[in-house]
């Protein structure tokens, strides 16, 4: 892999919005063609193989792409990445306790970015679980921060949906 790769990699993401809903085996053949070009072990390729059948509608066929990505060594940003695109995919095909227990060990990683991402998609499998209160207390703890006013309130509140029985002030 190299920068040109990745830069006609993004392109080709950058364009997906160009292809209508009947035109997403084309989109998907871009994405075929380009990890075609990566070596045969790459945690690359599968990884954008899933996302291009995530994104095309199909969680069934990103599932095992994306766990084929992480045992190849998908890591980092990338890494995180399809571990936040698994979790939600497996809660659509039904497996959302697989989600919770590959994204529960995210939520003390190393903060990046994709923190949000992962509390909001952590909520969803929680959710889809009956325990929609720890999933609340993560969006709302996610959301304190980005407020003008009330974050010490919220983070309070959503620690309380959890732990109740305390003051929230």
């Amino acid at each position: 892999m190299n920068e040109d790769w990745e830069e006609r990699t993004a392109a080709a993401w950058a364009g997906f919005e160009d292809y209508a809903e009947e035109q997403a085996a084309d989109f998907r053949a871009v994405i075929d063609a380009l990890v075609a070009e990566l070596p045969a072990d790459s945690p690359l390729g599968p990884f954008e193989q899933a996302c291009a059948w995530d994104s095309t509608g199909h969680s069934d066929r990103a599932v095992p792409l994306y766990r084929e990505a992480l045992s190849r060594g998908l890591s980092g940003y990338k890494g995180r990445r399809a571990k936040i695109q698994l979790s939600s995919s497996l809660r659509n095909v039904g497996q959302a306790d697989e989600g919770v227990k590959l994204l529960t060990p995210e939520l003390v990683a190393p903060s990046d970015e994709l923190d949000d991402a992962v509390r909001a998609t952590l909520a969803l499998c929680l959710a889809d679980l009956g325990r929609e209160r720890e999933g609340l207390a993560l969006v709302i703890g996610a959301l304190a921060p980005h407020l003008p006013r009330y974050q010490r309130s919220m983070a309070n509140y959503a620690r309380l949906l959890v732990e109740p029985g305390e003051s929230a002030d």
